[in-house]
């Protein structure tokens, strides 16, 4: 560990006035048309250089990827005042969340995340461990021995679940029906290996079209949701905390229609798909390793035994902590940190320019030999052996960092870890699908094809 922490410094020396090293000999060019072909394959060509600051040029942005620990930290954290999302979220985002907590800066962003804040204490997402339990439960039920079984769509489902009854207590049922159409364009839109992710909304591509038509129904069912909420009594009001209700108090002038829309959207998105995709990917690698698996097991076996896990057993998981640990490191549905300077900077000695776009991929620093030994096999018990501790602070991120990290973070780590020990108590999970997957940069990092499990009553 002391040799990991002395190799902390950047891979490349710089000289004062140097300009960073850039992917391609014609970036415009070869990167552009890298990104439309392969859009990871483009990520790893970055992770693959020696310098930990590599210019690129897609589709006319100029952009730095930012791969070494200290140089995250220092534009999440030590340096957040001078860098914003910026126009290439705005441009790709801000049509549908651009008013929401995920896009919006300033004291309006404060204001909003102070308001919302009490919907995260610690206290309150405890709160919800019974109704997480419960829904993994009924999941598990539906399940039977020897079924062969594709586990997306089953974890979507049992996130949105949680999702609509614990954040916003709504009939998640009806909102559903309008929710995954849209965001099924969405990830159409979104993947860069599309033309339309490089399009205005305006121009009348099929997924264009898609994303046009299934947003008026998305929000169309939102304003049912809304008004239904609005008839209620003061009393039923006064009883509930949840996001819309907090979103709800802050008043028409503030949270307008639009802005509602957003703010609610925002909290689908970043609540429901990075869960579900999460859960995903732990299903695939622990079917894959049956020895993790096989501890796992032992672990539930030992301190929940016959019940159901409750929020303070997790304090008695560590092998289920190091299991999310690592499969978020290997594979997290937020892949990438997007900032941009909003004055000239300086990072890792080279001088970067206002409006650059930054790019701190943790596809990339999660997968960083520097930092992970094996860095590419799934080794849960690297998280109990001390490396937390000897690791950089941002060589692990998976819910960003500084004040823009995710508000949602305890609740995902409790929920994950919930739905995993519930499930995992009635059933082994036999691979099916194995990796590598073939992956896929939309609004989050996304399998493209089935990932099947086979799963055994224990």
């Amino acid at each position: 560990m002391d040799a990991l922490r002395d190799s902390i410094e950047p891979s490349e020396p710089v000289t004062p006035g140097d300009r960073p090293p850039r992917l391609g000999r014609v970036p415009l060019v070869d990167n552009t048309v890298g990104m439309l072909r392969d859009p990871l394959g483009f990520y790893d060509r970055a992770g693959d250089h020696a310098a930990d600051v590599v210019g690129y040029n897609v589709a006319g942005t100029t952009g730095y990827f930012v791969c070494h620990p200290d140089l995250v930290e220092r534009v999440l954290v030590t340096d957040a005042a001078s860098y914003e999302k910026g126009a290439l979220l705005r441009r790709s985002l801000g049509r549908f969340i651009g008013e929401g907590l995920f896009l919006l800066e300033g004291e309006e962003w404060r204001e909003q995340r102070t308001a919302l804040q009490p919907a995260f204490f610690r206290e309150r997402i405890a709160a919800y461990g019974e109704t997480m339990t419960d829904f993994a439960a009924r999941t598990a039920a539906e399940w039977s021995d020897g079924q062969r079984l594709d586990v997306r769509p089953h974890m979507q489902s049992l996130t949105l679940d949680i999702l609509g009854k614990t954040l916003l207590d709504v009939d998640i049922e009806t909102t559903a029906d309008a929710l995954e159409p849209l965001l099924d364009a969405l990830r159409h839109r979104l993947d860069p290996r599309s033309l339309s992710a490089y399009l205005p909304l305006w121009v009348p591509t099929k997924t264009n079209r898609a994303v046009t038509r299934s947003l008026a129904d998305f929000q169309a069912t939102l304003d049912e949701v809304v008004a239904a909420r609005r008839r209620e009594d003061d009393a039923a009001r006064d009883q509930r905390d949840d996001v819309l209700s907090l979103l709800l108090s802050l008043g028409e002038e503030t949270m307008d229609r639009e802005r509602l829309g957003h703010q609610l959207l925002t909290f689908l998105v970043a609540g429901h798909d990075t869960t579900a995709l999460t859960l995903t990917y732990a299903w695939l690698l622990l079917a894959n390793d049956p020895d993790a698996q096989g501890r796992l097991h032992d672990e539930l076996d030992d301190v929940v035994g016959d019940r159901r896990p409750t929020p303070d057993d997790l304090f008695d998981l560590p092998y289920l902590d190091a299991v999310l640990n690592e499969v978020l490191r290997l594979y997290p549905p937020a892949f990438t940190v997007f900032r941009q300077p909003t004055e000239p900077v300086t990072l890792g000695g080279y001088d970067i320019s206002p409006g650059a776009q930054l790019t701190l991929p943790q596809w990339l620093v999660h997968r960083d030999e520097r930092w992970y030994d094996e860095p590419d096999a799934f080794r849960p018990e690297r998280w109990i052996d001390g490396l937390e501790a000897a690791l950089p602070d941002y060589a692990y991120y998976p819910f960003g960092g500084g004040p823009r990290h995710c508000i949602g973070m305890r609740f995902a780590r409790m929920e994950a870890k919930l739905a995993l020990a519930t499930i995992a108590r009635e059933y082994a999970v036999e691979a099916v699908t194995e990796p590598p997957l073939s992956l896929a940069m939309q609004i989050t990092l996304s399998p493209t094809e089935p990932v099947e499990v086979r799963v055994r009553e224990r």
